[in-house]
């Protein structure tokens, strides 16, 4: 393809900024359509955006002769749907993380793809950060030695600022989610673990609801063991006061620390008793250098930058984490190596 005309199924709140503009900045990329279910609303966005068609059905921007790749921006428990349609319709597809409602619905999208040929990626777009390609660089460099384990912690007030406001707060609606605030905001964190160190060779995890604000759980634990038997601790929790708020991530080797927030734009390199701060200025739409990425893969100019195995495995930690089907202690992934 000459060029990627991007088609956004779920035209809402997340591609206002983050992701939208982006598909127009981004070089050989063009966004020709966009779709959503309230039809005022698709078209408001597409006028307000420039964008010259609109579409409050998917399978009519999927079936547009003129779209060849497709950007899953609706809630996870639409994504298989949707990227089964446009597996079946032969056009590339950039799924919103989580990619799925569980790792099962993952495994479906993935396998699809294999078997039509066709390119699937998990918008994972942390990975598309010079701040985080910096920190992947050290580590495989061995600027702190050999690895020995991986403390993360996010802790956040029932009322965050971390979250996307939308009309309904379906983060919270397993239904909708998968699960609660966890769902939403640990794969980008452990996305990174399986960027940073590899499928796991087994999880464990406990989630409860300690507040009752909602229904999907508000706190959740998790331990996995990556390849050269690195340790991974994990601590999520949603409902503590304002001045308890953490976003937080060590990795701790044989000859020093790396300290970053996922969330942020720093890493603190840590050596022989000295601390040295990088800041990083991030774009200001957070995923165009891996929509960037993205264009060169569908075009067939590059590697693909996350993989639909990449977000099984990720689901495979949420799942395992929420002991959702899992059976104590230990959840082993097929696929880990």
């Amino acid at each position: 393809m000459s060029k990627i005309k991007w088609g956004i199924i779920g035209c809402g709140n997340v591609t206002e900024v983050k992701s939208g503009p982006a598909f127009n900045k981004a070089p050989s990329s063009e966004l020709l359509a966009v779709m959503r279910r309230n039809a005022d609303k698709a078209e408001d966005y597409a006028r307000r955006h420039g964008v010259p068609r609109w579409y409050s059905d998917a399978d009519q921007l999927i079936g547009d002769p003129d779209v060849n790749a497709i950007y899953i921006a609706t809630p996870p428990a639409y994504h298989e749907q949707y990227a089964l349609a446009a597996l079946a319709a032969g056009k590339p597809v950039y799924v919103e993380k989580p990619a799925a409602l569980s790792a099962a619905s993952a495994v479906k999208m993935n396998e699809a793809a294999s078997r039509a040929g066709v390119p699937l990626t998990v918008a994972h777009y942390r990975r598309g950060l010079a701040v985080f390609k910096r920190i992947k660089e050290l580590l495989s460099a061995g600027a702190i030695g050999d690895i020995r384990f991986i403390r993360m912690e996010l802790f956040q007030p029932l009322q965050s600022d971390m979250i996307a406001q939308t009309e309904e707060n379906w983060r919270v609606d397993p239904a909708i989610s998968g699960g609660g605030l966890f769902h939403d905001l640990a794969p980008h964190q452990l996305d990174l673990m399986v960027w940073f160190f590899g499928y796991p060779r087994h999880v464990s995890g406990l989630a409860m609801n300690q507040a009752g604000a909602y229904q999907a759980d508000d706190i959740v634990s998790g331990e996995a063991v990556f390849k050269d038997n690195i340790l991974f601790k994990g601590l999520w929790c949603f409902s503590v006061p304002p001045e308890e708020s953490k976003d937080v991530c060590e990795i701790i080797g044989s000859d020093g620390k790396i300290t970053f927030s996922v969330f942020g734009n720093y890493y603190i390199l840590s050596r022989k008793g000295k601390d040295e701060r990088v800041e990083f200025e991030l774009p200001a739409h957070i995923q165009q250098p891996m929509i960037e990425e993205v264009v060169k893969y569908f075009r067939g100019e590059g590697a693909n930058p996350c993989t639909g195995q990449d977000g099984v495995t990720v689901m495979d930690l949420i799942d395992a984490f929420t002991a959702k089907g899992a059976k104590p202690p230990f959840c082993f992934i097929a696929t880990a190596t």
